[in-house]
């Protein structure tokens, strides 16, 4: 059976006590009979009194509190050891309840595996909260962030048509209405990155004519694109694939939505293929392309570049992944050979 490093120290520990009290009686005890021979040899007890005489009985009594003192110096040396983790693990609950998140243990003995384990679990425990709580922090300014543009405008509008400064016309309508879609899209891009980021987003996959559904999005963003001076070209497959045909014309229309603000007029390619049972479906514009150090966080929520004067939410992207790992799969961002940023698609078909 392999010990632990807990296990080990204490069976360690117990094997020192046991071998150093059985040296201590067995040397002790030729060193008490040499002395008592060489300096007493008229006192020693007749073989017929068995009895342990005065100083024998003096001779076990110290050996047996030496052996007691040496147990307990070991006890306490080991107990210390094994009760320095466990207090700072105690310590570090105490402050993280208190809302220290920056609390971080250190033990120097590692020796004692699972105690010295533990301490780093709850490091681990104590940035992981406190992660969350600056993630949650960020998500609660950035949703106020976003809410407060649709919701002013929305305020002002009213506000100038109850009073009459604005008058009550088609085109005032028109405005308020595109105001409150967008607040609609927001709203609905929120609540599908939350049921993603609680397991709960689920999808309803069935056969489907992955062309068909793409052709019909296109035709239905192609005055989103045209007013970029964009337009598609498409490239798909006619073999049916498994997949949840609404949220993928969710996460196709972010897409063309995502390049129709932030890609040069020219083409945006649509490509569809079925490869070693999966399912890839991407989609390239013609630059200037995500820059590098952003790539890695393109599909983080709110993550936008500094200088980005674009009227976005910072949600598209992630909506994309989200509906991508809801299919079982995962979505890809790179920069192809013409500059340009391809999002690329793939789950089991």
């Amino acid at each position: 059976m392999k010990l632990s490093g807990l296990s080990r120290q204490i069976a360690f520990s117990m094997i020192k006590i046991a071998i150093g009290s059985a040296l201590l009686v067995t040397i002790g005890s030729f060193v008490f009979y040499y002395l008592w021979e060489a300096y007493w040899p008229n006192v020693l007890p007749n073989e017929e009194n068995l009895a342990p005489t005065g100083p024998e009985w003096l001779w076990i009594l110290l050996t047996l509190v030496i052996v007691i003192l040496l147990a307990i110096n070991v006890a306490i040396r080991l107990s210390q050891r094994i009760l320095e983790p466990l207090n700072l693990v105690a310590e570090g609950i105490r402050r993280i309840a208190e809302g220290d998140l920056n609390y971080r243990a250190h033990v120097g003995d590692r020796s004692l595996g699972e105690a010295a384990l533990l301490v780093d679990d709850l490091n681990l425990l104590a940035e992981k909260l406190q992660r969350m709580t600056e993630e949650h922090t960020f998500w609660n300014a950035a949703i106020a962030h976003e809410l407060r543009t649709p919701v002013t405008i929305l305020r002002g509008r009213l506000q100038g048509l109850a009073e009459g400064v604005f008058t009550p016309d088609e085109a005032q309508f028109v405005r308020l209405l595109v105001q409150v879609e967008g607040l609609s899209r927001l709203i609905e891009d929120l609540r599908v990155i939350s049921l993603m980021n609680s397991g709960e987003l689920k999808v309803n996959l069935e056969e489907t004519q992955l062309s068909d559904e793409i052709k019909l999005l296109t035709d239905l963003s192609a005055n989103m694109l045209k007013e970029a001076g964009q337009h598609v070209v498409l490239n798909l497959t006619r073999l049916p694939v498994i997949c949840d045909p609404t949220r993928i014309r969710q996460a196709l229309l972010a897409i063309l939505e995502n390049a129709s603000k932030y890609a040069l007029p020219g083409e945006i390619i649509i490509t569809s293929a079925l490869k070693d049972e999966d399912c890839y479906l991407s989609v390239a514009d013609s630059g200037p392309g995500i820059p590098l150090e952003l790539l890695p966080h393109a599909f983080t929520a709110f993550r936008r570049a500094k200088d980005n004067t674009k009227n976005g939410s910072g949600l598209g992207l992630a909506v994309v992944a989200a509906i991508a790992k809801a299919h079982g799969g995962n979505v890809n961002c790179y920069l192809n050979e013409k500059g340009g940023t391809v999002i690329e698609l793939c789950w089991p078909s």
